[in-house]
C-alpha cells in the first residue's frame, strides 16, 4: 500500500494470517437486523444527549453508539459468543459525509472512536469467557455518495462528491477507528470502486503518518444477478483496481444471498492472491423487505462454499442474526480453508472489465485519438466544448481494437485539468468506452493526479521521468502507486531525452532500480518508453533513431525483468505528415521489427495500421531501409517514392468542369445530383430545342435526373440538404420552361396532369412552425408529387375546403407545440364527420407514433392517419398510399400496428403508480427557507427592452446540432462534419449556412429584439404570486404551476416550479424573471424572396438560421441575466459545452414545455414583461409565438432549481388547476390533453394507485 520500507506491520496481521492457515475464520452478522429488533422510537435514538436535536434521528443506527452503548456492546458480545472471530463496529455510516444527513458531521470522529471502543470491550469480555482471541474490524461503509456516477441522469458529468472530499472523510474515520482500538479496517459494501480507492488512499496516508499498517479487508457488492457492481465493474476488474492495497482479504457482501453470490466468490477465489471473504444476506428480500433463509439453510450454503475451497472468512450480512452465525460457524468448523493460489505476475489493468497482458498477447494497442496533441479533430472538439462528439472519438478507438485509450488534454489554451476531469467523468457514463482501461497522459503531473481521481479502474499513468531529479521522481511514483496505477517511465533524465541506445538503457536501468529496489513497485506495472523520434527528416543524426529504439527495447526486455516497453508510434513518421499511406507503411514496418525486439505496447491509431504483408513491396522495402537505417540514401529514396502516394485524389478546377463536355441529358442529371444552378438555363434551353415539346424536357431528362436523386437518397448515398438543393435546380428548370408550356397550352388549348398525386400540406391552427413541413413538401415535389402548401396557422375548415377544391389525394398536417396535437385530433374528427376517406399524414416535432395511435387514429376510421417521422419516409408512405395495389395491405398493417401500440400504451400507463395530488404535495421539494439562503435581488425591477441586438454577438452561442437535425442529418456538431457517412453533406450544408449567416448579419436581414423583466414574487402552494413592488401587498398576477404525480423513488421529490420560489409564509424576499426574445423580425420576408425565386433550399435555410439565432439569443440573454441583470453568478465563466450541458445556476423554463406543459401560461408571462408588442412578438390563439423564431421563458435563480418534466397528471390535479385558473374542468382538459393520465371521455378517472412504481 505504500512505497516506504519503514512501515511496521501490526502484530495482528501475522496472527490473522496464522489463524487463517489453520481454519476458516468467522465474521459477525447483521448489526441493523439486531437493532431493528430493539424496536426503538425517535426518543430511543435520541437519548438524553440529543433530546433537543433539530433533526429527526430515528434510523441513524450509528448514533446508538453514543445514546445506547450498552445495547450495541451486547450485540457485539452476542456475535462473539455465537462463534465470530471478527466483529465489525457499528460505524457503517459514521463518515462526516453520511452523518451530514442528520447534521451530525462534527460527531463523526467521536462515533468511530467510541464504536471501536465498544467492540473492543465486547472482544475482551468474550476472551475472558473462553480464552479465544477476538478481533475488531472498524467498519467503513461506502457513504451515500458515489464518485463514479452522476446522480443527475440528464448531466452524466456531474458528481455530488469529489475524490478528495471522500479521502478526507475516510481518513478521519479510519484514524478514529484505530484510536478506539480497531485491529482491522473493513471497507465493506463497496458499490463504487472509486470510493473505495479514495478510502485506500486515505488509509495509506494514515499508515505513513503513523509508521505502522494494520490489516485491511475489502468487500464489494454485486448489486444484482448481472454480475457487476453498481458502477459497472466485474469482480475481476474490481480486484485489479484495489489489489495494490495488499489487503488481508477481498470478498463480497450484501445485495445477494449465498446462492446468487457463489459464482462471483468463485471468480475471486480463482484470481486473488489473498484471503477471500464472503458474507451474504440471508437470501434475497421478500415482498416485505425481509429475509427468509433460516440459520440452518444459510449455513448449508456457506458450508458448501467451504467444502469447494472458495473461502477463508465467512459471515452474514442483512437478515442474519447470532443464530445464523452460530450455525455457519458449526458448518465450517472442520473444513480446511481455501489455499491461496500463486498468481503469475502480469500487467493487470481494469476499466469496467479486466485486461491482463499475457505472453499470448504480442502487442497492446493504445488508442491515440483521444489526445489533443496528436489529433486535430479531437483537439477541436475539446476546445469547442463538444464532449459528446469527443466521446464518439473514444468509442471509435475501442471499436477499432484499442485495448487501452490514451487521454491527453495538454493544449495551451485549454484548462487541461478541468478538461481531463470533465472528459473522464463523461467516459465513466459510457460503458462501451469505460470497459477498457484508461491511460492518463500529461506532461503536468497535477493533470495526471486529477485524472487518477476520476478513474475507478486500474489506469496507466503516462508518464513520469527523472528529468526533475530523483526526489520528484520518487514522489510522483509513490502517488501513482497509491492510486493503484501502472506507470509509463520515459527515458528522460536531468540531462534531457535519451537518443542513443546507451543513454536509453542507462536511464531505464536507473529508474528500474529506484522503483523496484527502493519503492517495491511491481515490475509488471512498469512500462518503459525509450523515446520514438522522427526519422528521414533530412538531418543525418536522426537517421538512426528508429533502430536505436528497437535495440533499446531489446536490451530493456533482456535486462530489466518483468517490465514492458511502449512508445508513441506516430512520432516516427512526423516528417511525412499529410501523406497517410506512407505514414501507415512506416508504422507497420517499425512495429513489425520493434515487437520482435520486445516492444509490447504502443500508442497508435487503432484504425490506421496497415498489414505488413499487404504493403506495396517497393514501399515496404523503402520504409525498412529508413527504419533500420540500412543505407545512407534511405531517406532521400523514401521521400522520392512518397510523392507517388501523395495527393492522388486531388481535383483541379479543370477536372471539376469536365462534366460540361457531356451530352446535355447527362449534364442535367449531374446538375440535379450536385445541386448546380449555374448553367441550368443554358442546358434546359438546349434540351428544349432538341425536344418536340417543352413538357418532354420535364418528363425526359429532368425526371430521369430526379429519379437518380431519388435512388441515391433512398439508398443513403445522398442526404436531405443535397436533395433540397436538387429541388432548387428542378424548380428553376421548370420555371424556365413554364412560359414555353403556357404558350403551347394557349395555342393548343390542352392541359395535362403531370404529377403522381396531389398532397395538401398545412401547419395546423395556432402553430407557426413550418420548416419540417416545407422540407417534406420539397422532397415530395422532387418525386413528382404536386404539393399545395397552405402555410402556417391553418384552420381545419380551410384545410378540408382546399382538399376538396384541389381534388387532393392526401392531406398532411404538421405542428410543433403541444396544443397542435389536440388540433390534429380535431382535424381528424372533422374529416370523419365530413365523410373524407383520404389518407391523413401526421408529422412534426411533438407528434409521435404512439400519440397518433392513441389519440388521432380513433378519431378517423373512414380513412387512415399515418405518422411520418421524417422527410425521408414521406415518399415511401405516400407511394404506398397512392398505389391501388399496395394501399389496402399497407393500411391494414398500420391499423394493426396502431392497435398494438394503443394497447401497450394503456398497459404501460396502468403500471405506473401515481400519487394523489395531496400526497404529491406532501412530497414536494423541501428547500431551506429558514434564512440560511438569501434570495438575490435583481439589479432592477420592472421591464427592460433590448432593441436591435448585435447578431454577431449571438453567433458563438449557436447550438448547431439541432440545425443539422432540421435537415435530418444525424449527429452532434462538430463531430458530424467528419462523420464517415454524412460528413460531406454536413460540411457542404454548414458552409452554406455560414455563408448565408454572414450575409444575414452583414446586410441586416433579421432584427433581434428582447424584453426582460424582474418582479418580487412568492410561492403560495403550487402558484407563484407576482407583485408590482417591494411592498408585496397585493399580487398583480399569478403564475400557475403543475406538480409531478408519478410515484418517486425514496428521497426524490414531486416537483413543481413553485418549489423554487420562497413561500409567502417565509420571511424571505424572492423574485422571478421573465423574457421574450426574437430573431425573426425580417425572417418571413427573406424566406418569401427565395420561395418566389424557386429556391426552397435558401428559403428553408433562412428559417433554420432564424431559429438558431433566437435560441442563441435566449442563451446569451440568460448568461447576461446570471452575470449582470440579476447578477447572482457575476463570476461565472462557462465554456460553450458547459452552457449546453446546463451547468449554470438557475433555469429558464418555458410554458408549454416539460416543467409547465400549459401553453396558456405564456399569457401571464407576456403580462409580466408588459406584452411583446414593443418587440413585435405576439401570441396565436393556440399560444404559439409569432414570429416563429422567438423564445420565451421564466427565470429562476435558486441554486437548486433544475429542469424536470411534470409527466402525466391525474384528474384531481386537473380539477384543482381548473379551479385555480378559473376554468371549467373541460377547458383544463383541453389545454392539458397531452399530459392527462385518463381519458376525459370516460365517466370516471383511472385508478391512480395501480401497481408498479418508478
Amino acid at each position: 500500500m505504500t512505497m516506504s520500507d519503514q512501515l511496521i506491520a501490526s502484530p495482528t496481521e501475522a496472527t490473522l494470517h496464522e489463524l487463517a492457515r489453520e481454519r476458516i475464520l468467522v465474521l459477525d452478522g447483521a448489526m441493523g437486523t439486531e437493532i431493528q429488533n430493539l424496536k426503538l422510537d425517535e426518543a430511543g435514538f435520541r437519548g438524553e444527549r440529543f433530546r433537543d436535536w433539530p433533526r429527526d434521528l430515528r434510523g441513524n443506527n450509528d448514533l446508538l453508539i453514543l445514546t445506547l452503548p450498552d445495547a450495541i456492546r451486547d450485540i457485539h458480545l452476542a456475535y462473539f459468543r455465537a462463534g465470530a472471530d471478527i466483529v465489525s463496529t457499528n460505524t457503517f455510516s459514521s463518515t462526516r459525509i453520511a452523518q451530514a444527513d442528520y447534521g451530525l458531521e462534527d460527531v463523526a470522529a467521536e462515533l468511530n472512536c467510541a464504536g471501536a471502543r465498544l467492540a473492543r470491550e465486547a472482544a475482551e469480555a468474550a476472551r475472558r469467557e473462553d480464552g479465544r482471541q477476538r478481533f475488531v474490524a472498524g467498519a467503513i461503509g461506502p457513504t451515500n455518495r458515489t464518485a463514479s456516477i452522476s446522480p443527475d441522469v440528464s448531466n452524466p458529468g456531474f458528481r455530488a462528491i469529489t475524490f478528495d472530499e471522500l479521502r478526507a472523510a475516510y481518513g478521519e474515520q479510519a484514524a478514529a477507528l484505530l484510536d478506539g482500538g480497531a485491529d482491522i479496517l473493513l471497507l465493506e459494501t463497496i458499490f463504487d470502486t472509486l470510493n473505495a480507492k479514495a478510502a485506500l488512499f486515505a488509509i495509506a496516508e494514515l499508515f505513513d503518518a503513523r509508521g505502522m499498517r494494520v490489516p485491511v479487508m475489502i468487500s464489494g457488492t454485486i448489486t444484482d444477478r448481472s454480475g457487476r457492481m453498481l458502477s459497472g465493474q466485474t469482480p475481476e476488474a474490481f480486484w485489479n483496481s484495489v489489489r495494490h492495497a495488499a489487503p488481508l482479504s477481498v470478498g463480497l457482501n450484501c445485495a445477494l444471498g449465498a446462492k446468487e453470490m457463489r459464482a462471483h466468490i468463485a471468480e475471486l477465489a480463482r484470481i486473488a492472491d489473498t484471503l477471500v471473504c464472503a458474507y451474504p444476506n440471508a437470501g434475497l428480500p421478500n415482498e416485505f423487505g425481509r429475509y427468509d433463509e433460516s440459520p440452518d439453510y444459510m449455513a448449508g450454503l456457506l458450508g458448501e462454499f467451504a467444502r469447494a475451497g472458495l473461502v477463508n472468512i465467512v459471515g452474514g450480512c442483512c437478515g442474519t442474526t447470532p443464530a445464523h452465525i452460530r450455525a455457519i460457524a458449526g458448518a465450517i468448523a472442520h473444513v480446511a480453508p481455501r489455499t491461496i493460489p500463486a498468481i503469475t505476475p502480469h500487467l493487470r489493468l481494469a476499466g469496467l472489465e479486466p485486461f491482463t497482458l499475457t505472453p499470448e498477447i504480442p502487442f497492446v494497442n493504445v488508442g491515440e485519438r483521444t489526445n489533443v496533441t496528436g489529433s486535430a479533430k479531437f483537439r477541436k472538439l475539446i476546445k469547442a466544448g463538444d464532449y459528446a462528439a469527443a466521446l464518439t472519438v473514444a468509442r471509435e478507438q475501442v471499436e477499432n481494437g484499442a485495448q487501452i485509450i490514451d487521454v491527453n488534454m495538454d493544449e495551451g489554451l485549454l484548462d487541461s485539468q478541468a478538461a481531463m476531469t470533465t472528459f473522464l467523468h463523461l467516459v465513466a457514463a459510457e460503458p462501451d468506452i469505460a470497459r477498457v482501461p484508461i491511460m492518463v497522459d500529461s506532461s503536468k503531473f497535477s493533470v495526471i493526479e486529477a485524472g487518477l481521481k476520476c478513474i475507478q479502474g486500474k489506469a496507466v499513468v503516462n508518464s513520469i521521468s527523472l528529468k526533475e531529479g530523483e526526489a520528484e521522481f520518487v514522489r510522483q511514483a509513490q502517488i501513482v502507486r497509491r492510486h493503484g496505477a501502472a506507470v509509463v517511465v520515459m527515458a528522460f533524465d536531468e540531462q534531457g531525452q535519451a537518443d542513443t541506445v546507451e543513454r536509453k538503457s542507462a536511464i531505464c536501468k536507473r529508474a528500474y532500480d529506484i522503483l523496484v529496489g527502493r519503492l517495491a513497485f511491481p515490475p509488471e506495472d512498469i512500462i518503459f518508453d525509450p523515446n520514438i523520434f522522427a526519422v528521414a527528416t533530412g538531418i543525418e543524426e536522426h537517421n538512426g533513431y528508429g533502430l536505436a529504439f528497437i535495440e533499446a527495447a531489446r536490451w530493456i526486455r533482456a535486462n530489466l525483468p518483468g517490465v514492458h516497453v511502449s512508445g508513441g508510434v506516430s512520432n516516427l513518421s512526423f516528417a511525412f505528415r499529410g501523406n497517410e499511406p506512407v505514414r501507415e507503411a512506416m508504422h507497420s514496418v517499425f512495429l513489425y521489427h520493434a515487437i520482435q525486439a520486445g516492444m509490447d505496447m504502443g500508442i497508435v491509431n487503432a484504425g490506421q495500421i496497415a498489414v505488413y504483408d499487404d504493403l506495396d513491396p517497393e514501399l515496404r522495402a523503402a520504409c525498412e531501409d529508413v527504419v533500420l537505417n540500412r543505407r545512407a540514401d534511405a531517406a532521400e529514396r523514401l521521400l522520392a517514392l512518397a510523392e507517388r502516394y501523395r495527393g492522388a485524389g486531388r481535383e483541379t478546377k479543370e477536372a471539376d468542369l469536365e462534366w460540361r463536355t457531356w451530352p446535355v441529358g447527362k449534364r442535367l442529371t449531374h446538375a440535379l445530383v450536385h445541386g448546380i444552378t449555374d448553367y441550368i438555363g443554358e442546358d434546359v434551353e438546349l434540351a428544349r430545342q432538341a425536344a418536340t415539346r417543352p413538357l418532354d424536357v420535364i418528363e425526359g431528362p429532368l425526371m430521369a435526373g430526379m429519379n437518380v436523386v431519388g435512388d441515391l437518397f433512398g439508398s443513403g448515398k445522398m442526404f436531405l440538404p443535397q436533395v433540397v438543393k436538387s429541388a432548387r435546380v428542378m424548380k428553376q428548370a421548370v420555371a424556365y420552361l413554364m412560359p414555353f408550356m403556357e404558350q403551347e397550352k394557349a395555342q393548343q388549348g390542352t392541359a395535362r396532369k403531370l404529377s403522381q398525386g396531389k398532397v395538401v400540406l398545412a401547419t395546423v391552427k395556432g402553430d407557426v412552425h413550418d420548416i419540417g413541413k416545407n422540407i417534406v413538401g420539397v422532397v415530395l415535389q422532387c418525386n413528382n408529387y404536386e404539393v399545395v402548401d397552405l402555410g402556417v396557422m391553418t384552420p381545419a375548415t380551410k384545410i378540408l375546403e382546399t382538399a376538396k377544391a384541389e381534388d387532393a389525394d392526401i392531406i398532411g398536417l404538421s405542428g410543433l407545440i403541444t396544443p397542435s396535437l389536440d388540433e390534429m385530433c380535431h382535424v381528424a374528427a372533422e374529416m370523419e364527420r365530413q365523410g373524407f376517406d383520404l389518407p391523413l399524414l401526421i408529422g412534426g416535432a411533438t407528434t409521435s407514433r404512439v400519440h397518433t395511435a392513441v389519440k388521432i387514429d380513433p378519431n378517423y376510421r373512414r380513412g387512415q392517419a399515418v405518422y411520418v417521422n421524417d422527410a425521408s419516409r414521406a415518399v415511401g408512405v405516400v407511394a404506398a398510399l397512392m398505389s391501388a395495389e399496395q394501399r389496402p395491405g399497407y393500411v391494414t398493417d398500420v391499423r394493426n400496428e396502431y392497435a398494438r401500440l394503443a394497447a401497450a400504451h394503456a398497459r404501460g400507463e396502468a403500471q405506473k403508480k401515481r400519487l394523489t395530488l395531496a400526497d404529491a404535495r406532501a412530497n414536494a421539494l423541501q428547500l431551506d427557507w429558514s434564512g440560511a439562503y438569501q434570495p438575490p435581488r435583481p439589479s432592477f425591477l420592472g421591464a427592460r427592452v433590448l432593441k436591435n441586438y448585435d447578431l454577431r454577438e449571438l453567433v458563438p452561442y449557436i447550438d448547431w446540432s439541432p440545425f443539422f437535425s432540421t435537415w435530418e442529418l444525424t449527429g452532434k456538431y462538430p463531430a458530424i462534419l467528419d462523420d464517415a457517412t454524412v460528413g460531406p453533406a454536413a460540411r457542404a450544408l454548414f458552409a452554406d449556412a455560414e455563408k448565408m449567416l454572414e450575409t444575414i448579419i452583414r446586410e441586416g436581414w433579421f432584427r433581434a429584439d428582447a424584453v426582460l423583466a424582474f418582479w418580487p414574487a412568492a410561492a403560495q402552494g403550487d402558484d407563484i404570486l407576482v407583485y408590482a413592488d417591494e411592498a408585496r401587498s397585493t399580487p398583480t398576477l399569478t403564475l400557475h404551476t403543475l406538480r409531478q404525480q408519478l410515484a418517486r423513488r425514496e428521497g426524490r421529490a414531486n416537483v413543481a416550479l413553485a418549489d423554487f420560489i420562497a413561500p409567502r409564509t417565509s420571511a424571505l424576499a424572492d423574485y422571478i424573471g421573465a423574457f421574450i426574445v426574437t430573431a425573426g423580425i425580417g425572417e418571413e420576408q427573406a424566406s418569401s424572396r427565395f420561395k418566389h425565386a424557386n429556391d426552397d433550399y435558401s428559403a428553408i435555410m433562412v428559417k433554420a438560421l432564424a431559429d438558431r439565432l433566437a435560441e442563441a439569443f435566449a442563451e446569451r440573454l440568460h448568461e447576461r441575466v446570471r452575470r449582470e441583470f440579476w447578477g447572482y453568478a457575476a463570476d461565472e465563466a462557462l465554456t460553450s459545452a458547459d452552457r449546453l450541458a446546463e451547468k449554470y445556476r438557475g433555469i429558464r423554463p418555458a410554458p408549454g414545455y416539460p416543467a409547465q406543459p400549459d401553453h396558456t401560461e405564456k399569457a401571464a408571462l407576456f403580462a409580466i414583461v408588459g406584452g411583446g408588442e414593443e418587440i413585435g412578438v405576439s401570441l396565436t390563439e393556440s399560444f404559439a409565438m409569432w414570429p416563429g423564431a422567438s423564445v420565451s421563458g421564466l427565470y429562476f435563480s435558486h441554486p437548486q432549481s433544475h429542469y424536470f418534466g411534470v409527466g402525466k397528471i391525474e384528474r384531481d390535479q386537473v380539477e384543482d388547476y381548473a379551479q385555480r385558473k378559473g376554468w371549467s374542468v373541460a377547458e383544463a382538459e383541453k389545454w392539458l390533453a397531452p399530459v392527462l393520465n385518463y381519458d376525459p371521455r370516460a365517466d370516471a378517472p383511472r385508478d391512480a394507485t395501480s401497481e408498479a412504481a418508478e
